[in-house]
């Protein structure tokens, strides 16, 4: 493949826009935004979303939507979630059967509960062997756009569009792994942002080492849980797009949710830690999602619904945490693997 198209141009699409520049691909990054479009273009920076960085020569910036779409033997979609389904709908009519289609958006829709290949299959008119590639995985948008060393996987249940995928985004510093489990590694992906809210509120209130290590593991253990009651295989959570992603989310600054969470132990309220960070916090829209997901498929969240009672019902984060510690007693060990 010689051309891809990204869509849009936040911190994350800027920076899988980068890799693709830098394995020789034109790169096309649709933005709805003239002024973005035009210091991409004039200046090769996107200092909102990846500041100091200069962007290889190979990307250029438009906010015609047609003719982004038209451009990319792949289209990566890199939209939030809540819009994922706009951009979508739009490109449709530009979409060609012969373009590889990738997504690496963090999230559900909350609406429909749908996972974010499902929104595409839907808008786009997807229909087998002709899937989404998902792309997840450990990564900073900050670190690889220095060409960081970083590892990420591509999950598709067709191997040769994974495959396919692999080849389009491995690098010397992007290295990329393949997996048949699109379900575990999308879930995984967007589940992982509720603990990192979290891990950042645990920072923010003072408390330690041992309380962030009983927060990842009991909150991959929730994922675990959830993701195997929604079709995942348990494996995945081992992996890249499971403890891999949870541990880089939980424990960077570099991470919106734990800055959101951190924020949130200091007292501020959640519409006031959204504006000051400026760019979306998928852990929120999911923490809401998640609760309607446990329900439909009768799991325990415990981590989630306390966070749920933060974010949406007041309620003070060490009173939460004293409520996680106050819960009966129970087995470490969970029989969550059904059937395998």
């Amino acid at each position: 493949m010689k051309k891809a198209t990204v869509f849009v141009a936040g911190s994350w699409g800027t920076a899988l826009a980068s890799v693709l520049a830098d394995n020789g691909l034109d790169v096309l990054l649709w933005t709805r935004n003239e002024a973005q479009a035009a210091e991409i273009n004039e200046r090769g920076t996107n200092e909102k979303y990846v500041p100091g960085a200069k962007l290889p020569a190979g990307i250029r910036a438009t906010t015609d939507l047609e003719a982004a779409a038209r451009h990319g033997e792949a289209l990566v979609f890199v939209a939030p979630s809540s819009a994922l389904r706009d951009v979508a709908r739009r490109a449709k009519p530009f979409v060609r059967d012969d373009q590889l289609i990738v997504h690496a958006t963090k999230g559900f829709e909350t609406e429909t509960l749908h996972r974010m290949s499902t929104v595409l299959e839907e808008e786009l008119e997807l229909r087998e062997p002709r899937g989404v590639v998902v792309l997840s995985g450990p990564s900073h948008a900050e670190e690889v756009i220095q060409r960081s060393p970083t590892t990420v996987v591509v999950a598709s249940t067709t191997p040769s569009l994974a495959e396919a995928a692999q080849d389009l985004f491995i690098t010397p510093s992007f290295r990329v792994y393949t997996n048949p489990d699109v379900a575990g590694v999308e879930i995984a992906g967007a589940l992982k942002n509720i603990i990192a809210l979290g891990a950042g509120m645990s920072d923010g209130l003072g408390y330690g080492d041992n309380a962030k290590a009983a927060l990842l593991t009991r909150g991959l253990a929730e994922i675990g849980r959830l993701g195997v009651a929604m079709g995942a295989n348990p494996l995945t959570f081992a992996g890249l797009a499971g403890v891999g992603d949870l541990v880089v989310t939980c424990t960077s600054r570099h991470s919106r949710n734990w800055r959101a969470g951190y924020m949130l132990a200091q007292g501020r309220p959640l519409d006031d830690v959204l504006s000051s960070l400026g760019m979306v916090v998928e852990g929120v829209r999911t923490t809401k999602a998640s609760m309607a997901l446990a329900e439909r498929y009768g799991v325990e969240l415990p981590i989630a619904s306390e966070l749920h009672a933060v974010l949406f019902q007041g309620k003070d984060p060490r009173a939460a945490v004293e409520d996680l510690m106050g819960r009966g007693r129970t087995h470490e060990i969970e029989h969550i693997v059904r059937d395998v």
